[in-house]
């Protein structure tokens, strides 16, 4: 298998997910893996996590094709040739690789939408373009020598995301504990069933030649609790109604279980990748400084309670990168053999 690609993905947005896979990004990195984090929302937002405007606007402004995921792919959409080689943008770790984003990857939304129903007519070019976003993904995997490919995305259900996803092996999901959130997991269940049952019934067409083309797994890792309030290390009570509901809702709506019986309590919950509180006035400086919380130091104006906080972080996302790390070994290990 090649390095597995996880998508971070819920259908209500605001929940934390960019900030997560950033910070996840760099865990990886810190714990000695190789990974390349990219860039499929058209809001850029993870983008602007990494780089200055000034470094933004050089790469959208820069001569040549290739300088993001749509500069890659553009000239493909555009029938002036094949697709070309990802260009991935330095982070300051060499272990750690952006495929940057792009405001004009919107444009792409309306071929994968007219493409994705042309698949099942054994259109080539169809399978191509709905699977464009893997083919810079595995290419900017092997640049790189990833072993794991991160992928951010927007929280919509649209044509964008069903190509992201079918470029995916994994989903993670975050989740807020509020109601918006919680109908967002609800609607996500369905869309990734629906998605992965059309894959397979395209990939199933007999198509000429030989076109390589993913698998669309889109396997649910599980979820992470993300910004509630905690108060003497634990949920304060308003927060603790919806974290109750998390195991429940995402067996029946994302696994799809029949089974009636009680899920088990979040703390308990093979699912549960992680649950992170909110680090507030951690995060203004660590926006400011442009680095994870977890690397945080005096340099960047956190003492006392601060920096024993972000040493504190440091830790809660060690914790949930080898779970999610776990989590994929446990998944590809009876496929291998």
């Amino acid at each position: 298998m090649s390095a597995p690609v996880i998508t971070f993905f819920n259908n209500k947005g605001g929940v934390g997910k960019t900030s997560l896979v950033y910070h996840i990004a760099w865990m990886l990195a810190d714990l000695g893996h190789r990974v390349v984090v990219a860039d499929l929302d058209p809001q850029a937002n993870l983008t602007t996590a990494f780089l200055t405007e000034e470094e933004i606007e050089r790469l959208w402004s820069g001569a040549g094709p290739g300088r993001t995921v749509w500069g890659t792919i553009r000239p493909f959409q555009e029938g002036e040739g094949g697709l070309g080689s990802s260009t991935l943008t330095t982070t300051g770790d060499d272990r750690l690789a952006l495929l940057a984003g792009d405001l004009e990857l919107s444009a792409f939304e309306d071929d994968l939408s007219a493409s994705w129903p042309k698949c099942l007519d054994g259109d080539p070019r169809a399978f191509r373009i709905i699977s464009a976003f893997w083919s810079v993904l595995q290419s900017a995997a092997s640049q790189h020598a990833a072993e794991y490919v991160l992928v951010d995305v927007g929280p919509s259900l649209g044509a964008i995301n069903r190509a992201a996803l079918v470029a995916s092996d994994f989903v993670v999901i975050p989740v807020a504990p509020d109601l918006f959130s919680m109908q967002g997991l609800r609607n996500l269940g369905p869309a990734l069933q629906k998605w992965r049952t059309g894959w397979r019934q395209r990939l199933a067409i007999d198509l000429p030649g030989r076109i390589a083309l993913p698998q669309g797994r889109m396997d649910a890792l599980g979820y992470v609790v993300l910004q509630h309030g905690v108060r003497l290390n634990r949920p304060v009570k308003a927060y603790q109604r919806w974290i109750q509901q998390i195991p429940d809702v995402f067996r029946t709506s994302v696994l799809g279980s029949q089974d009636h019986s009680p899920a088990p309590a979040i703390d308990a919950d093979p699912f549960c990748l992680g649950q992170l509180k909110h680090y507030r006035s951690l995060v203004p400086l660590a926006q400011e400084a442009r680095k994870p919380i977890f690397f945080l130091s005096h340099a960047d104006g956190a003492y006392g309670g601060h920096l024993q906080a972000a040493r504190d972080a440091h830790g809660d996302f060690a914790v949930m990168a080898e779970r999610i790390m776990e989590r994929i070994s446990e998944a590809v290990e009876p496929r291998s053999t």
